[in-house]
């Protein structure tokens, strides 16, 4: 029993590369959504499909930022977008083997809208080059289609941190083309947060793994927040999230809060 227990638990470092439920850096972080990305493409191709992925990337916030600032991002995309295109640039050389960072081309598509596009040449063949949309919004539908001709059924095409989440965002009157557009998409890799039942709630996509939930308690530690009548391979519901956090932690937030202050005072009494 004891043999069985050591052999799933080694089964599991080794698909996870030995890494936490959520990455503990913005550059594991970065290794992981390659590794994904990589075994998606893979997969999508063995079923002679045109590779259309996204990838959900957690910017981390700008070095200047302190605990003071109530929007540490201020300047919106904008402010973004150099640190995001570097990461993109990142995963990009990493996902097409024997490529190099100056084989990357690129172009803004959209100033006002931040909307930039990028194309990572193979030195091995041209239908292993790889695309990638950054921050496209509904704006941009008509510019995603004309880019999904160009790009063919061969070559990769990434949206990377994509402005809308459902057709119904581009419109009433181009939701149903938008539909048939993202169908076509799947996911590669996502680190997202989202706040649930006022808990900093991690979620994540991994090819190998399918989708995890965990939160990260005041103490910052990771609770994993799972039910075994979930898909993995897809996002969890945001009210059956909700009802697994119930499970897990009884107690709010506030309440655990409250409970710290009367066992320990407020923390300018504390002596520590």
């Amino acid at each position: 029993m004891k043999a069985c227990a050591l052999l799933l638990t080694t089964t599991l470092l080794i698909a996870q590369g030995s890494w936490g439920l959520i990455p503990a850096t913005p550059g594991e972080q970065t290794r992981r959504a390659i590794k994904s990305t990589k075994e998606t493409i893979s997969r999508i191709r063995s079923s002679n499909l045109p590779p259309r992925i996204y990838i959900d990337y957690l910017i981390p916030l700008p070095p200047e930022t302190s605990d003071a600032d109530i929007d540490p991002w201020p300047g919106g995309l904008a402010q973004m977008y150099p640190y995001a295109e570097d990461i993109l640039r990142d995963i990009l050389v990493g996902v097409v083997e024997e490529s190099t960072r100056d084989k990357c081309s690129s172009q803004v598509l959209s100033a006002s809208d931040c909307c930039g596009f990028f194309v990572q040449e193979s030195p091995i063949a041209a239908e292993l080059d790889v695309a990638a949309l950054l921050f496209p919004g509904p704006d941009q539908l008509a510019q995603m289609k004309d880019i999904e001709k160009m790009v063919g059924d061969a070559r990769t095409l990434i949206v990377f941190n994509r402005q809308f989440t459902r057709p119904e965002d581009f419109g009433f009157f181009q939701k149903g083309e938008a539909k048939g557009l993202l169908e076509r998409y799947e996911w590669g890799f996502a680190f997202q947060e989202i706040a649930c039942r006022g808990e900093d709630v991690k979620l994540t996509f991994e090819e190998s793994i399918g989708w995890q939930a965990c939160v990260v308690d005041e103490n910052g530690k990771e609770i994993e927040v799972k039910d075994a009548s979930w898909d993995v391979k897809v996002r969890t519901d945001y009210k059956e999230l909700e009802n697994k956090i119930n499970e897990v932690l009884p107690e709010p937030l506030w309440m655990r809060k409250m409970g710290e202050v009367q066992e320990k005072g407020l923390k300018f009494q504390r002596k520590e």
